[in-house]
């Protein structure tokens, strides 16, 4: 038995995805990529402590292009993050709930990470 006349339920597509629910969703996605760089953080120093063969080859893979790509790529997650956490702090004080409020903080919190990962990498 089906009803042509009733409307569908409306599918996520259907929705303009504001940018504070972009910015949660990055914010775990930034979370879980530092808890991966953590991980060769931990393999950098384990491969500094086994020898110098070691680290030479870990310093090789991690100066390769692709290698490159991921510390940009984590270096954003974290200055990201931080901002975004600092955005948060600012909530927990009870500031920055109104709608105009949120979706400018979400767009500073967007401009400084980018920001911050170019004036980094441009100094590094």
């Amino acid at each position: 038995m089906s009803n042509t006349e009733r409307p569908l339920s409306p599918h996520l597509s259907i929705y303009r995805w504001p940018i504070t629910m972009t910015l949660s969703i990055l914010h775990r996605g930034t979370g879980l990529a530092l808890a991966v760089g953590f991980l060769v953080l931990a393999a950098w120093l384990v491969s500094a402590a086994a020898g110098t063969v070691e680290y030479e080859e870990f310093t090789a893979l991690m100066s390769s292009p692709f290698g490159r790509l991921l510390l940009i790529g984590w270096s954003f997650a974290f200055f990201y993050h931080l901002a975004n956490g600092i955005r948060h702090l600012v909530w927990d004080a009870g500031h920055g709930f109104e709608k105009r409020q949120a979706n400018r903080s979400a767009w500073l919190v967007l401009s400084v990470a980018i920001v911050a990962t170019i004036i980094f990498w441009v100094l590094a």
